[in-house]
């Protein structure tokens, strides 16, 4: 199974201490070498860049088609890791892209990928009873109080599909 991730979803999980849900669900996560530079160079994600680096599950795969990344971005706007996790998930066939942005999730569902987010992994964790309804609450709140863009909508819509232990 192929699993591609942008970086948001990652931060997110990390902020909620929840990575190891990527590593449980899937196993091994590829991310794009724009999207391990995000994790890994920015300054306010200092921690972060630690986890990153040391989380074995996470491994870095380059895009192949560099003109192709050209193309995206300028029909598209997206940043260089979520142009190059949407061409990654294309050249690989992957079964999931997990990204986050909204403008990212359309530009890749018009090249039929299939996409989760945080919030999809989230509920399929709790599927699996790897995690509670009460967690999955107190992460949306917390990642709501965080920085991480989370609409009033969109956190409706994930209270109502999670499954009340």
């Amino acid at each position: 199974m192929t699993i591609i991730s942008d970086t948001t979803p990652i931060i997110s999980l990390i902020k909620i201490n929840r990575l190891d849900l990527l590593e449980k669900l899937f196993g091994e996560i590829l991310i794009p070498e724009a999207v391990f530079r995000e994790l890994t160079t920015n300054v306010l994600f200092a921690n972060e860049a630690e986890i990153v680096k040391s989380s074995k599950f996470l491994k870095v795969s380059p895009i192949q088609n560099k003109k192709s990344l050209e193309i995206l971005q300028a029909a598209s706007g997206l940043d260089d890791g979520e142009s190059e996790a949407i061409i990654l998930a294309d050249e690989l066939k992957s079964e999931v892209l997990i990204i986050d942005e909204r403008r990212g999730r359309k530009v890749a569902k018009n090249l039929g990928i299939s996409i989760t987010g945080t919030i999809g992994i989230l509920i399929q964790a709790q599927n699996e009873k790897m995690i509670s309804a009460d967690e999955i609450k107190q992460c949306l709140d917390f990642l709501k109080h965080s920085n991480i863009r989370l609409s009033d909508s969109l956190i409706q819509e994930a209270l109502s599909m999670i499954q009340n232990d």
